[in-house]
């Protein structure tokens, strides 16, 4: 799955943000303020992607951090409305433990993983993050989890087996 670009262009994207900071550099005149966005975005069939902008104003932020996220979209590998098995994501301090859960448990996830896993077309899921909680670093680790996610065919076709061999 690594290395394959994805086209935006041909998707229905949906687009939230995550987060948006002020940041302040002090000068000789004062101070300079400009915004930082955080922003997913995701077709909610199995694609999405994070990405960041910073700009003098807030709606030109968000429209940097958009189309950076398009630029890193990956696809999640899902079976039915869940994920194949769990798994922990980390990214700096932050770490988040994904867990797949029975049809109609809904998405249990906080703040920025659950944006990160509702866009990304999971339906069904529990989510747990251990360590820092700061948004950017949940979403970087929960994009980490979902791209090193596998699929039992997958594993199957690496190891030169057939799935009924894996699954025993």
């Amino acid at each position: 799955m690594k290395g394959q670009k994805i086209d935006a262009s041909k998707m229905d994207l949906k687009e939230q943000v995550i987060n948006i900071n002020r940041v302040t550099k002090v000068v000789k005149g004062g101070r300079n303020f400009r915004f930082a966005a955080l922003v997913v975005v995701g077709d909610e069939n199995g694609h999405v992607g994070i990405g960041k902008g910073k700009a003098q104003e807030v709606p030109e932020a968000i429209r940097k951090a958009i189309e950076n996220a398009k630029r890193n979209l990956i696809t999640v590998p899902r079976v039915g409305t869940t994920v194949p098995h769990k798994i922990v994501g980390r990214f700096g301090a932050g770490r988040v433990l994904i867990m797949p859960a029975g049809e109609g448990t809904g998405v249990i996830a906080g703040g920025a993983v659950r944006a990160v896993l509702e866009l990304a077309g999971v339906k069904d899921v529990r989510a747990k993050s251990l360590g820092s909680n700061n948004p950017r670093n949940m979403a970087n680790a929960t994009i980490e989890a979902l791209t090193s996610m596998k699929t039992v065919e997958q594993v199957a076709r690496v190891r030169g087996k057939s799935v009924e061999e894996i699954l025993g």
